[in-house]
């Protein structure tokens, strides 16, 4: 019956994502919520100008509606219900409002783009002060609680609340920091952060139903069914973008299925490529501040690749694969 909610879980945020686009999409284009091609771009980007963006409010919807049924049918019909351990239960509502409280972060940058035509938003550090007051807010629910231990592979379970091991902390808080702005640059090109993510989505699914965290296999399954259901408006060519409210909203969530389970480690093997367009950027500017020079003909590494003549939908595919490859080597020390 467990596998009967996941599944229907899926399904729900799957429909309810790819129906809000019947009305979402053409509401955008009459609130004139339309995305600007910045010129530095490539040149044939420019044919996505005034795409409606802050697609992401679709993917919060669907989420939300889907985990509405779904948990409520855990409780009813399931033969092993979340809600017969307060402590997962405590861990996936924390990581719901770590989803949304990025999400929001990301609509307020979005907003102000889009609807007060500031073209860069939220500054630098307004986002970075926000984005860790949500990051540390989420890891003081987790300590709230009860979590007190992580698990390494090779290493066993860890103690958190005590001697070495409250270095977990900061470095949790870094983590979480750094992966929800990693996805956020992953989101580029159509369809690409929604695939990758569905990708890890399909991944969490596998070790939380193994493990038996009924409550966040069932988000993990929600999240993927709304990615999918997102890219029948997102795939190329796209009919909307998600914006940094999708993009955000999505770095919450897979951050959210890593500690949720207790092993927030598999997030660095799962989200390889994620990792690969942040140092994609920190190389970038790295090298141009050293030399004056170029070391890719454009940062995020997916429009290196697009400038060099792949097309999106090639790249897409080419990052998915390496995506479930180290999705695959995140599960072993699980599964084996």
């Amino acid at each position: 019956m467990n596998a009967m909610v996941s599944v229907s879980a899926a399904v729900i945020g799957f429909i309810v994502t790819a129906l809000l686009g019947l009305w979402a999409i053409p509401f955008l284009h009459k609130l004139k919520f339309g995305q600007t091609i910045r010129e530095i771009g490539p040149s044939w980007h420019k044919n996505k100008n005034g795409t409606p963006t802050m697609g992401g409010i679709m993917m919060a919807i669907g989420l939300i509606a889907a985990l509405v049924v779904c948990f409520t049918l855990s409780g009813v019909i399931g033969s092993r219900s979340m809600w017969d351990n307060a402590f997962e239960v405590s861990m996936v509502f924390s990581g719901i409002g770590l989803s949304l409280g990025m999400g929001l972060i990301g609509f307020i940058d979005d907003f102000i783009k889009v609807v007060k035509k500031r073209n860069l938003g939220l500054t630098a550090m307004q986002k970075t002060v926000l984005q860790f007051l949500v990051s540390a807010a989420y890891l003081a629910s987790l300590g709230l609680a009860g979590m007190n231990t992580t698990w390494l592979p090779f290493v066993g379970d860890i103690d958190i609340m005590s001697g070495f091991g409250l270095v977990f902390w900061p470095i949790a808080l870094l983590f979480v920091y750094g992966f929800t702005n990693a996805v956020n640059l992953t989101d580029g090109i159509d369809g690409l952060a929604s695939t990758v993510t569905l990708v890890v989505c399909c991944c969490f699914m596998l070790a939380s139903a193994y493990l038996g965290f009924v409550g966040t296999n069932i988000f993990a399954c929600a999240m993927g069914g709304v990615c999918l259901g997102f890219l029948v408006w997102n795939a190329h060519p796209a009919k909307v973008f998600m914006g940094d409210t999708g993009s955000m909203f999505l770095g919450g969530a897979v951050v959210a299925m890593a500690f949720s389970i207790g092993r927030p480690y598999m997030l660095i093997l799962a989200g390889i490529q994620y990792i690969i367009e942040a140092f994609s950027v920190i190389l970038q500017v790295a090298y141009y501040k050293r030399t004056k020079k170029r070391l890719f003909k454009m940062a995020p590494l997916h429009h290196h690749f697009e400038l060099c003549g792949f097309s999106e939908e090639k790249i897409v595919l080419v990052f998915s694969l390496v995506t479930a490859v180290g999705c695959f080597v995140a599960l072993l020390p699980i599964i084996i």
